[in-house]
């Protein structure tokens, strides 16, 4: 007996006629999804290094004063460099303020007092600015373009740590006189035991320089220091003298971290202060004294960042470095890693920025 096999191929056929249009959907959605990708993952690239690039600008002058304007030109330079000159940035697409403490690990939330630490950008290909991205496939299914966004926020982070690098200077300030100078105010600091303010009081507190690293540093270890910074051979000295317990950092809210300090100011200094004039350093604050002479020490309780204005050389004890209270920006520092307690970083001293979003 014959069995008769009915012809499949027409039914086949009409199965891949069928099934080429979810097909045709899928390759267009690979490809276009593909490209959509690609140009987000640009425009996010961009932004946030703009807003790394730009939030530096915020660390303010020594009046206290920020120019956002130099901000937004960064930005604006930067998105050019990369993104070609006819890229456009709205201009509410550029926000710039202080993150609010409180919640910055659930939102970043700016505001508009205080000293602006925080800068967010927008960049956008849509119908505002820059036009939609053009798709290649989805045309055929009457999709033709896409809008996309991309934002970034920079944090300029609070500095605590002390390591290798950081630019001191050896010298130090009683902690009320310090606190009395508002920041882009003026003090003489004296190698005899007076700090004077603006009016030329006396006020009683200073003894020269300050060992920040080993007990007893020479004149060239001074030098050394004031040009260079800190370095790892100071950092181990203080551990081994038990006035830091890690020598990979100091930390600035250890309180109290005891340190050596020497009477009078070298003149063999003199050279080396004067190449740092106009430079931004840390200096140790103390609160409490014990000892005199070659054995004084001193309780330093925070740092602050000054800038050397200018010297006067007159014999040790009658020489003076004159100093600006200052903001400072230094990349070497080590942050505080936690950036919602501000309490224990310190104040106005800036270092390496952080995108939060």
């Amino acid at each position: 007996m014959r069995i008769h096999t009915p012809k499949r191929s027409g039914s086949i056929g009409v199965l891949i006629c069928f099934l080429m249009l979810p097909l045709l959907a899928l390759v267009a959605l690979s490809v276009d999804y593909g490209f959509l990708l690609y140009v987000r993952t640009d425009l996010q690239r961009v932004s946030d290094q703009a807003a790394i690039a730009a939030v530096r600008d915020l660390v303010p002058a020594e009046d206290g004063s920020q120019d956002l304007d130099a901000v937004r030109a960064t930005i604006r330079r930067y998105v050019a460099m990369n993104m070609g000159n006819d890229f456009t940035i709205l201009d509410s697409d550029i926000e710039i303020g202080r993150y609010d403490p409180d919640n910055i690990y659930t939102s970043v939330d700016l505001l508009n007092d205080g000293i602006f630490d925080t800068v967010r950008i927008t960049l956008r290909r849509d119908d505002l600015a820059n036009n939609s991205v053009s798709l290649y496939f989805a045309r055929i299914f009457d999709r033709e373009e896409s809008d996309l966004s991309a934002t970034s926020a920079a944090v300029l982070q609070r500095a605590r740590y002390l390591g290798p690098g950081t630019s001191v200077l050896p010298v130090t300030m009683d902690e009320n006189m310090w606190n009395s100078l508002e920041t882009g105010d003026f003090a003489s600091i004296y190698g005899d035991g007076r700090i004077e303010d603006d009016f030329g009081n006396p006020i009683s507190g200073n003894w020269g320089t300050v060992d920040i690293g080993p007990a007893a540093n020479s004149t060239a270890d001074l030098r050394d220091q004031i040009l260079n910074g800190l370095s790892q051979y100071d950092l181990d000295s203080l551990q081994r003298q038990g006035a830091i317990p890690d020598s990979s950092s100091i930390d600035s809210q250890q309180v109290p971290v005891i340190l050596n300090g020497d009477t009078g100011f070298s003149a063999g200094i003199k050279n080396a202060i004067s190449l740092v004039h106009g430079n931004t350093k840390l200096i140790p604050i103390y609160n409490s004294t014990s000892g005199h002479g070659g054995n004084l020490t001193m309780d330093i309780v925070g740092w602050g960042a000054v800038e050397v204005v200018d010297s006067y050389w007159q014999g040790s004890k009658e020489s003076y470095l004159k100093v600006q209270k200052a903001y400072m920006y230094d990349g070497s520092l080590i942050p505080a890693n936690d950036l919602s307690d501000q309490s224990v970083t310190i104040e106005g001293v800036y270092t390496s920025p952080v995108l939060v979003q």
